[in-house]
């Protein structure tokens, strides 16, 4: 059955392969982009299966905004893919003051994916695909904006450390039917973002195309949540993400730049059940 699901960053790399591969296979995809000409290109090479959504995620107005024109649009969703990614050799911030990686790779998502639960439970079954890294450092809560020490790698990691963080704290709170899981998705693709801020590719974004939609798209995974994925094999992230106190505070801190509050109930449905949903499998 076709699907319709919204990839963040869609113009480039990864998620402009995720989304001519899924439209090919006939879904409707919801490409979103930063820069309107970018994203109209993809669309208009799509065609009629793709929907054009422009928002910059370094501004948390614009997310929520990128947000409420889905959710007045399409009437389901039944994949979110949030991929947008950005790296910089120097120290940026963001509209909302954040470290420009923080806040766009993990920041962003954690909201977004707040602002379109309703849709994405109205849908179910249905899936929340973060698409992290293997690299991966622990988060600094001292200086989590890297104010004092920054460095392009220890700022791309530690978002995607985040972004991981994210994953193993939000499955528990989902609702019946939805789905969430992180992946590094391939090492060093062929990207303009990893040749600008690392120098050098080491995958194809075929080989990270192909892990994501496994992932996103596998009914053999359909009841899968909760985990890390190293391109299409469940593996063991940074040791931080396994630190139940370290995730909570991650996630005060995000509801606190952001706004957003995801209640109660999701947080009394989590406590107990984090060391057998982490377990690794066997």
């Amino acid at each position: 059955m076709a699907k319709t699901i919204l990839i963040t960053g869609a113009t480039d790399g990864l998620g402009r392969g995720l989304a001519l591969r899924l439209a090919g296979d006939g879904h409707s995809v919801l490409v979103h982009g930063r820069d309107p000409e970018r994203t109209r290109a993809v669309a208009d090479q799509i065609g009629a299966r793709a929907r054009q959504y422009v928002a910059d995620l370094s501004s948390l107005d614009e997310v929520r905004g990128l947000a409420e024109e889905v959710l007045a649009r399409e009437d389901r969703l039944d994949v979110l893919i949030n991929n947008a990614a950005t790296a910089s050799r120097e120290r940026r911030s963001s509209a909302d003051g954040h470290e420009m990686a923080f806040a766009v790779n993990y920041l962003s998502h954690f909201l977004l994916t707040h602002r379109l639960l309703a849709l994405l439970e109205r849908s179910a079954p249905s899936r929340i695909v973060n698409v992290s890294s293997v690299g991966q450092v622990p988060i600094s809560f001292d200086d989590v904006m890297l104010e004092q020490k920054y460095s392009a790698v220890r700022a791309y990691s530690q978002s995607k450390t985040a972004q991981v963080m994210f994953t193993f704290e939000l499955a528990p709170r989902l609702p019946k039917g939805v789905t969430v899981n992180a992946l590094h998705p391939a090492t060093f693709m062929d990207t303009k973002m990893v040749r600008e801020a690392f120098g050098k590719a080491m995958s194809t974004v075929e080989e990270g195309v192909a892990s994501t939609v496994r992932l996103a798209m596998d009914e053999g995974l359909s009841e899968v949540t909760g985990r890390y994925f190293d391109r299409e094999r469940e593996s063991r992230a940074d040791k931080q993400a396994y630190d139940a106190e370290a995730r909570k505070r991650l996630w005060k801190l995000s509801e606190e730049l952001t706004g957003c509050r995801w209640g109660a109930e999701g947080a009394a449905r989590s406590r107990g059940r984090q060391e057998e949903r982490l377990a690794p499998s066997r």
